[in-house]
Formats: structure tokens, C-alpha cells, sequence
């Protein structure tokens, strides 16, 4: 059974997710409240758990070719 992420908007795995679409390199990171709006929190402040869901999501997006177009 694959695992199940939290995707909300600013999350780990969104934050993974919108890194490949955008075209940027792997960075975890992630918000705590809205992107943009509330503290960023970088990869060493952030624990296994955020960090492996940052990486589906970028993973994810990368499998799907989920990339913009420029």
C-alpha cells in the first residue's frame, strides 16, 4: 500500500512537487502556514518525516513529467 502524504498548500510534498514543476533543484523545504505567507522551515530544521515527503512530491512530479512549459 503506498504511503499517504499531507498535500497541503505549502506542505512538504507540495513544496517537492512545485521545486519539478518549476524546474528547480531538489530542496526540501516547506511552510508552515500558506507558501509565501508564514516561516519557510529549510531542510535542517525539518525531521525524516517532512523530508521524505518533500522527496514524493518531487518524485511524484518527476514520474508524472509534471513540468511548466517556458
Amino acid at each position: 500500500m503506498p504511503k499517504k502524504y499531507d498535500e497541503r498548500h505549502g506542505g512538504p510534498f507540495d513544496r517537492g512537487g512545485a521545486d519539478f514543476y518549476y524546474g528547480r533543484d531538489k530542496n526540501p523545504h516547506f511552510y508552515v502556514g500558506g507558501t509565501y505567507t508564514s516561516e519557510r522551515i529549510d531542510m535542517i530544521d525539518m525531521d525524516m518525516e517532512e523530508v521524505d515527503a518533500y522527496l514524493a512530491g518531487y518524485d511524484e512530479a518527476e514520474k508524472r513529467g509534471d513540468r511548466k512549459e517556458w
